[in-house]
């Protein structure tokens, strides 16, 4: 075959995997912007690599993107950022190729804010198992040979990640009716100033986090629904200087984030901002706000590819 040509289709190959390698990066990562940088790494290896040699290209690349993102994960700057108390999840629209299959529960759950969030209790290496077995149904010798260990502590590695995941569950899901009629509730009481329906929504042990718009060096937190209640009230209730803040006046848009309900509001074609609903047993257990700009850019850049229906608030 002609070296272009080769070139060429070795390229498409690449390609061809680039979404899955993204979406594996994410799950382990939690960041789009450091899954389309584990992504294009591989690219690199890819291009270095003697493909002649590489049995299976897919195989090949899922053990160069999970090792990158391990090195990441082990690294001191990563380590600093994820102690430093300012990191979340960075939330993808429902629908973005990142978020990867989504065929069963395990695969749902484990791109899903809550499980990204808990992983960050797992090893690095807990994690990567999780993630292989669950969402890409590896088998433990697969997982094995990708991670340089022994099928024995990959089964031992995802007992332990099994049990964590298991135990942070609460109580059962909400119907996604369901789960829009309490988020739109919600989003009544909040703007209208009622409390006392914004603490009958929320669980009694409910938590809400912020990134303060990323003007914050740590994440916000609140852990009392009456404190919930307040928080909400206030940054939900519109002010001229809010919208100076935002850069315009807000629509308040109805969406699924990570397979979560959401409130996204959005100026023109750009989110200004997501808040994102964990559910148990139709009330609000956890509440995120984010709108750090470095965190919505990938799901601003997937709006303006999507069709909305009408806001729930046209301006707000």
């Amino acid at each position: 075959m002609d070296e272009t040509v080769a070139d060429r289709f070795d390229t498409s190959r690449f390609e061809a995997n680039r979404n899955r390698l993204a979406s594996l990066a994410y799950r382990l990562l939690g960041s789009a912007a450091d899954a389309e940088d584990a992504a294009q790494d591989a690219f690199l290896h890819w291009q270095a690599a003697d493909r002649q040699r590489i049995r299976v290209p897919e195989a090949w690349l899922t053990k160069v993107v999970t090792n990158l993102c391990l090195d990441r994960l082990r690294s001191a700057q990563a380590r600093r950022e994820r102690t430093a108390g300012a990191w979340l999840p960075e939330p993808l629209l429902d629908g973005d190729p990142m978020l990867g299959p989504a065929d069963t529960f395990e695969q749902r759950e484990s791109v899903s804010l809550a499980v990204l969030t808990l992983m960050e209790r797992l090893s690095p290496q807990e994690r990567a198992v999780y993630v292989l077995r669950e969402a890409f149904s590896y088998s433990h010798g697969e997982i094995a040979e990708i991670l340089d260990i022994t099928e024995s502590a990959s089964q031992q590695h995802l007992h332990r990640a099994r049990r964590r995941v298991t135990a942070a569950r609460q109580g059962a899901a909400t119907d996604p009716a369901s789960a829009r009629r309490i988020v739109e509730e919600f989003l009544a009481a909040a703007s209208s100033g009622r409390t006392e329906r914004l603490v009958a929504l929320l669980t009694d042990d409910a938590t809400a986090i912020s990134d303060g718009a990323g003007l914050t060096e740590k994440l916000l937190r609140y852990d009392t629904a009456q404190r919930i209640a307040a928080v909400a009230r206030a940054g939900f209730k519109s002010t001229p200087a809010k919208r100076r803040l935002a850069g315009g006046t807000p629509a308040v848009h109805y969406a699924l984030v990570n397979g979560a309900p959401a409130l996204l509001f959005v100026i023109g074609d750009k989110v200004s901002g997501s808040v994102t609903f964990d559910l148990v047993d139709d009330r609000i257990a956890t509440v995120r706000g984010i709108a750090a700009p470095a965190r919505l850019a990938r799901l601003t850049e997937a709006w303006r590819q999507h069709e909305p229906e009408a806001p729930l608030v046209a301006e707000w």
